[in-house]
């Protein structure tokens, strides 16, 4: 659902509005676009957000190395566990990490680590980094050397957050 905006002459957007500050300087602030929350968004959209950010990144720091980093675990074509995540300017992140339920706490998600790990070492990784709930596995990231740098509360409501990350 969108909330209607007023459009310049033509259709070439809203018309900025100009603030001014202190020592007067002149800042544009453009507040009429329209806003568009969906929770469902197009894989296209998806991908022209990621593609831009990457774009800054890229301008930003010079590095353009950034890489999918995935390993997994099959029983014949089907998915048992798995990790996903990337490698960029030397350092790797996790972003899933996955075991079927009746397959946990038999060393699966260690051996995914220690590949990924190991992986990340091949790339050129210094750090790796990853972020768990309370509800999860943060005791799997302690056992294999991985710090907790920060903790969000109630994310979800009731529970916690952690950032681990380990020097590779």
């Amino acid at each position: 659902m969108g909330v209607a905006a007023r459009r310049r002459p033509g259709g070439l957007g809203p018309s900025p509005r100009a603030l001014t500050r202190d020592a007067g300087s002149s800042v544009e602030i453009v507040s009429e676009w329209d806003v568009v929350i969906s929770d469902a968004a197009s894989d296209i959209d998806r991908a022209a957000l990621r593609d831009e950010i990457h774009a800054f990144n890229i301008a930003a720091t010079g590095f353009r190395d950034g890489a999918v980093l995935s390993c997994f675990l099959r029983d014949g074509a089907e998915l048992v566990a798995g990790i996903d995540g990337f490698t960029w300017g030397g350092y790797a992140r996790i972003d899933y990490l996955w075991v079927r339920e009746e397959l946990r706490g038999q060393g699966l998600g260690s051996r995914l680590l220690a590949a990924t790990e190991a992986e990340a070492r091949r790339r050129g990784c210094v750090t790796i980094v990853l972020d768990t709930h309370s509800f999860q596995a943060p005791y799997l990231y302690h056992a294999r050397g991985y710090t907790e740098v920060g903790t969000t509360l109630d994310t979800p409501r009731g529970h916690s957050q952690t950032l681990f990350q380990k020097q590779l």
